[in-house]
Formats: structure tokens, sequence, C-alpha cells
């Protein structure tokens, strides 16, 4: 007699590996894109021509061949800009989720697992950070360092820290009180090497999550900064500069607006789709 649980287990499997592979074929297009932004891209991306400004899109009548998405007001390919405007958007993703997880982790990690003056430390350390409200904080960092694309990134290490530091210290706190960790300690491992050898491990797939989270969450934050031309120069592609330029021209050019706004979406999403599937597929609890 066939297993009663094998179907739903196989749509279960099923659900979760769409949950990994629809975003991974999103961001892997992006990026795909963005490397060779030189030799995909139809049109310079600086170049004007008044001639053609605010052209519709191929599908609609009065498109001009060679340019899929339209043109703006100046005559700038819609596409050519998104493209390299997602250099930039996939960029500060990297670098800053990057920094601000390795830097919110090792924090959590420490006040979980040593416990006492860490914890008090860093927790409230913690505490006053989140006193600042995060987009504000953002803008008034960059308006002090200036605009550009290094000041974007260290504002968004410099905000976000709180979010890894939070949660990680609380699975590490989970994890300490395990029977393995005490199992390690009896055979002889020091505090140390059970945290990084044991603990670790079983709190990477909550980093993992967390991380495809802070890039999404990155690419927001550049796209409010570029918005309000705090990001790197206004002549640069960007998704925020482009959806701040269409948003005056809604009513009669609102390709402009609408498909930078589309990617930007479908970035986000997959990136927080994405850490959640691989925090499913990894994680040794739900398995």
């Amino acid at each position: 007699m066939a297993d009663a649980t094998a179907l739903p287990r196989a749509r279960r499997s099923g659900g979760r590996n769409l949950r990994l592979w629809l975003p991974l074929g999103w961001l892997g297009l992006l990026a795909l894109a963005a490397l060779f932004a030189p030799f995909i891209a139809p049109h310079d991306p600086l170049a004007q021509d008044l001639l053609m400004e605010r052209l519709p899109p191929f599908f609609i009548a009065g498109s001009e061949p060679g340019y899929w998405l339209g043109t703006d007001s100046l005559g700038r390919d819609v596409l050519s800009r998104m493209i390299y405007g997602a250099r930039v958007a996939l960029f500060v993703a990297l670098i800053a989720a990057t920094i601000t997880c390795v830097f919110g982790s090792i924090l959590g990690l420490l006040a979980g697992y040593y416990a006492g003056w860490w914890d008090r430390v860093i927790s409230r350390l913690i505490e006053i950070w989140m006193a600042f409200p995060p987009v504000l904080f953002a803008v008034l960092l960059v308006a002090v360092m200036g605009t550009g694309l290094f000041s974007v990134i260290a504002a968004i290490a410099l905000i976000d820290w709180t979010r890894f530091a939070r949660v990680i210290r609380a699975e590490t706190m989970v994890q300490s009180r395990m029977d393995y960790v005490d199992s390690a300690r009896i055979g002889g491992a020091n505090r140390l090497t059970t945290l990084i050898g044991e603990i670790l491990p079983n709190v990477l797939p909550s980093i993992i999550a967390l991380l495809m989270l802070e890039m999404g969450i990155a690419v927001i934050v550049e796209a409010i900064l570029s918005f309000v031309n705090l990001s790197i120069s206004t002549d640069d592609p960007t998704w925020g500069s482009m959806i701040a330029e269409g948003r005056g021209a809604i009513h009669f050019a609102w390709w402009v607006l609408l498909f930078p706004l589309i990617a930007l979406f479908l970035t986000v999403l997959s990136f927080s789709t994405l850490g959640e599937g691989l925090k499913q597929r990894f994680d040794p609890v739900l398995q």
C-alpha cells in the first residue's frame, strides 16, 4: 500500500524548491545583466536625445525600434538605465549586507553565549541604537558623510547591525542550553571552540535568512536615498532616481516610473523569499 504521506511530502518539497528557484532565477538574471551591462544595454544610459523624449514601450503604438521600455523626458533609454541601476542596487546589497551581517552576528553570538557583562553591554548598545528612526538616521548619516556609494553602504551597516545582533543573540541563548553544548564541554572543548564548532553551525541558517532579508532592505534604503538625491551622482542611473523622475511624469510617461518600481519590488521580494527558502532547506530543526 502506498504511503499516505508521500504526496503531501512531495507537495511540500515542490513548494520549498519553488521558493528557492524562482527568486534565484530572478536574482541570477539580474546579476548577469548587471555584470554584463556594457554588452547587454542597448544604449548608453547617459545619452540624451530630446528628439526621442518620452517614447512609449514596444507594446504601445508610437514606440521606436530599439527602445524596448521607452525613454524618459531627456530621451534616455529606460531599459539601459534599469540595467545599469541594477549594478548599483546589487553592489550596495552585497557589500552593505555582508558588513552588517558579520558585525551584528559576532556581537549576537558573544552576547548570547558568554552572557554576563557581554550581554549587558551589547544589549544596552542595541537598545540605544534602536531608539533612532532608521530611515531618518540613514539620511542624517549620508548628509554628514557626504553623498556617494560608500557613504550609503556605511550608513546601512551602521544602522541595521542591531537586527542581526538581536536575533542571533536569542538563537545563541537557546542553542547554548542544548545537550550537545554540554557534551562538547564535557569532552574538553573550550568555550570559543564550542561557540564556533557547535553553536555557530546551528545558528547559521538564521544568519543566512537574515542576510538575504538585509540585502533586500539595503536595496530599498539605497533606492530611498537616491530618490532624495543622497546616493550617487544624479547623472548616474539608479532605480530610486528613476522612480523620482517618473513620479512627476506618471500621467503622460508612466513607464518611466512603473518599470524600475517593478524591478525594485521583484528584487526585494526575491531576497526575502530566498532567505526563507534557504532557512527551510538547511535548518536542521525544520528538517
